[in-house]
C-alpha cells in the first residue's frame, strides 16, 4: 500500500486497511515518520502483528506478550518482567522476524549472557532464560510459532544456588545483641523466629496478632514501587497462614506496639522497607562482626533452626507457607543430617532380635 507525505509538516504517514483477529476490516492511520521507509516498515509490522503472522519481530512479540499479561499479574512482577525484556532480551532479539530465531541463535545469546563482565548469577541467568522461553512459549500457543527455539536450545544456570547463607543461633543472638532501636529489633527478632518474608512482615498491621492465641495472620504482601506503597495479595494462595509465635515474641510486640501513638488496628504496624532495613542490616552486622547475609536469608535462618531442632519437612513447608512440601525438600533437603548409618543400624537390630 502507498504511503503519503504532508506537505505542511514534512512528514511521511501511512493509512491502510486491515482485518483484526476477528476477521473485521478497519482502517488505521499513523503519522509522523521521518521517512517512506520508516512508514512502509511500520505498516507491514502492524499487519504482521494483527494477522498473528510469525514473521513479525520479536519487539512486536514483545508487545503483545506485554498487553496479554498485564492484568493477571502484581504491578512488581510486571515492573520487575518488563526491566529484564527490556534489558536483556529486546537489545539482542527485537529486530528479529521471530521465525528466523532458531536454537543456534538463543544459543548465542546465553553465550554473550554467560561471558558478559556484569558476571551475573547462576540463578539469575535461569531466570532471564525462563522469561525469553515463556515469550516463545506465548507465541506457540498463540501466534502459531511451529516451536520454542529457547527448549529446543535447552536452559542455562541453575535453579538454586550453590550455597545457602543463614545465621545459626549463636549468630543471630550475637547479632540482635547490638540492635538497639527497638523497631528493628522487633522487626529482625520476627524475620528470625517466625520465617515470614518482608514484604509480609511490612504489610502486617495490629489486627493480624492473637495475643491470646499467640499467632499472627499472614494474609497479605508489602512493595514499594515508583515511590508508592502497595498492599497486594500474598506471594500464593499458600502464603496466607497462621503461625504461632513464642512467648517473648508475643512480649516484644506488645511493647513495640505500646510504644506507638495512636496507631490503628488497620495501620501498617512496621512503617519501613527492605532498602531502609538492608541499611540498617548491615550496620548491626559490622557492629556484631557477623557475617553479612541478605534479608530473605533470615528466613532461611529459621528454617535451619527448625531443622536443626528436629521438626519434619511438611511443619516447615506450612510455617513457611510454601506452595508444597517439595519445594521445602529441594530448598532445604542438605540441611538435614544424614540418617543412613542410622537406617542401617535399627535394621541390624531388628535382624538380631527377630
Amino acid at each position: 500500500m502507498p504511503q503519503y507525505k504532508n506537505e505542511t509538516t514534512g512528514k511521511w504517514y501511512c493509512s491502510f486497511y486491515y482485518s483484526d483477529w476477528q476477521g473485521k476490516r478497519k482502517k488505521k492511520k499513523k503519522e509522523g515518520f521521518n521517512t517512506k521507509r520508516e512508514a512502509k516498515d511500520w505498516e507491514n509490522e502492524f499487519i504482521h502483528k494483527t494477522s498473528a503472522d510469525c514473521s513479525m519481530t520479536f519487539r512486536s512479540l514483545v508487545e503483545l506478550y506485554k498487553e496479554d499479561i498485564a492484568p493477571r499479574i502484581k504491578p512488581t512482577t510486571k515492573a520487575s518482567k518488563e526491566f529484564m525484556i527490556d534489558t536483556k532480551l529486546l537489545p539482542f532479539f527485537g529486530d528479529m522476524a521471530i521465525n528466523s530465531i532458531t536454537a543456534t541463535t538463543v544459543r548465542k545469546w546465553q553465550t554473550e549472557l554467560i561471558s558478559s563482565p556484569e558476571n551475573y548469577s547462576q540463578t539469575y541467568l535461569k531466570t532471564i532464560n525462563n522469561q525469553l522461553s515463556a515469550i516463545f512459549n506465548f507465541a506457540v500457543k498463540y501466534y502459531s510459532l511451529k516451536s520454542n527455539p529457547a527448549r529446543d536450545c535447552g536452559s542455562m544456570g541453575k535453579k538454586k544456588a550453590d550455597s545457602m547463607q543463614f545465621w545459626t543461633q549463636a549468630e543471630f543472638n550475637s547479632f540482635i545483641s547490638v540492635v538497639d532501636d527497638i523497631t528493628d529489633r522487633t522487626i529482625f527478632m520476627l524475620l528470625y523466629y517466625s520465617g515470614m518474608r518482608s514484604g509480609e512482615l511490612f504489610a502486617l498491621t495490629l489486627s493480624d496478632f492473637d495475643f491470646a492465641l499467640k499467632t499472627v495472620s499472614i494474609n497479605k504482601n508489602y512493595a514499594r514501587q515508583n515511590g508508592e506503597d502497595l498492599i497486594l495479595t500474598p506471594k500464593t494462595e499458600k502464603s496466607k497462614r497462621i503461625v504461632s509465635l513464642p512467648d517473648f515474641m508475643i512480649t516484644a510486640i506488645k511493647e513495640y506496639a505500646n510504644k506507638l501513638y495512636d496507631l490503628s488496628p488497620t495501620q501498617r504496624l512496621f512503617p519501613s522497607n527492605k532498602y531502609t532495613l538492608n541499611k540498617h542490616m548491615v550496620k548491626y552486622c559490622k557492629k556484631a562482626n557477623v557475617k553479612k547475609i541478605r534479608i530473605h536469608d533470615l528466613r532461611h535462618s529459621h528454617a535451619s533452626l527448625l531443622i536443626e531442632l528436629g521438626f519434619s519437612p511438611l511443619l516447615i513447608s506450612e510455617r513457611l507457607g510454601h506452595e508444597n512440601i517439595e519445594t521445602t525438600l529441594q530448598t532445604y533437603s542438605h540441611l538435614y543430617p544424614n540418617k543412613q548409618s542410622e537406617v542401617a543400624s535399627k535394621l541390624e537390630e531388628l535382624h538380631n532380635n527377630f
